[in-house]
């Protein structure tokens, strides 16, 4: 039994109590007031187990809360328009945990000549964060004049976000027979120690294909456990969008089923909008929300789904 049925259920025996209450009240029958008052001592008990269950199921679900978030955003179409698009993502979500006071870190990344990713992932750390950063999986487009077009003609490109809740152990199975770790030289900036070393991991899921990397740390270890991490979130998600589909289509109607392949948002730079497709709602001060103050989108996607 959820914490719905259980709090209808309490609903119900406070409403018996109540009625019973009454009975005692205006009942001159002696008998029957005292069968009343042996049924409020019987719905008391259940009361009390009732609530003691509620108590529980609150009890896990806080414990469950998602603390940390790993966000993977990649180069779309568009060449190192894309690339730099994603660097702007980057920039915006890292603002975002800035302003809010949280913890973000880098696992891994691909840097493009222009200052643009081909791929970064990092980790926001904070209670809850994941309510708040959830809606943003899918394919963000963008529209404006890029840096290196001399005509002053409009661009579309593309960037992938993947918004991941980092998993505890203890929330998903996983046999450690069933990945495939290989370790490799780490490439790019990170010191003349991890260039001496074959210090950068590798790790693959057999049954599903995943592949995560790691070469950011000092040492073949710490870059194992970084590759895991995400490898664990990666699964974890995977297992949570299975769940979501045996619940029903109702809130994905409703916000969108957050996978990658979904336009769900488009910045629009010369109209100074920003467009998120599913819940048909616009904002202006492109800037602003691109420096990080997403709150009025995370207001917004809080709002419908309540």
């Amino acid at each position: 039994m959820n914490t719905l049925e259980l709090n209808q259920k309490l609903a119900k025996i406070n409403e018996q109590i109540k009625q019973s209450e009454e009975l005692i009240k205006t009942e001159k029958d002696s008998e029957l007031i005292q069968l009343a008052k042996q049924e409020i001592e019987e719905l008391e008990r259940q009361k009390i187990n009732l609530e003691e269950q509620i108590n529980k199921l609150s009890e896990e679900k806080s414990n469950d809360k998602v603390k940390s978030v790993i966000i993977e955003i990649r180069a779309g179409t568009g060449g190192n328009e894309a690339a730099l698009f994603a660097a702007d993502l980057f920039r915006m979500y890292s603002r975002f945990a800035e302003r809010k006071g949280w913890k973000s870190s880098v696992i891994d990344k691909n840097k493009t000549s222009l200052r643009g990713y081909k791929e970064i992932i990092f980790e926001i750390s904070n209670n809850d964060v994941y309510s708040k950063l959830q809606q943003e999986s899918g394919v963000h487009r963008v529209q404006r004049i890029p840096e290196t077009e001399k005509s002053g003609r409009v661009h579309t490109s593309t960037a992938t976000v993947a918004v991941l809740p980092q998993a505890k152990k203890s929330q998903i199975k996983i046999n450690p027979k069933e990945f495939r770790i290989d370790v490799y030289r780490s490439s790019g900036p990170g010191g003349q120690y991890v260039n001496k070393r074959d210090s950068a991991v590798r790790v693959t899921h057999v049954p599903t294909g995943i592949v995560t990397t790691s070469q950011q740390e000092r040492t073949q270890l710490a870059n194992r456990e970084t590759a895991l991490k995400v490898m664990y979130s990666k699964l974890y998600s995977l297992q949570l969008e299975k769940e979501l589909k045996k619940q029903g289509a109702e809130r994905r109607e409703q916000i969108g089923t957050g996978e990658r392949s979904e336009k769900i948002r488009t910045y629009n730079f010369p109209q100074d909008r920003i467009t998120d497709h599913r819940i048909k709602k616009n904002w202006h001060n492109i800037e602003s929300i691109m420096d990080g103050n997403l709150d009025p989108i995370v207001k917004a996607f809080q709002s419908k789904n309540k």
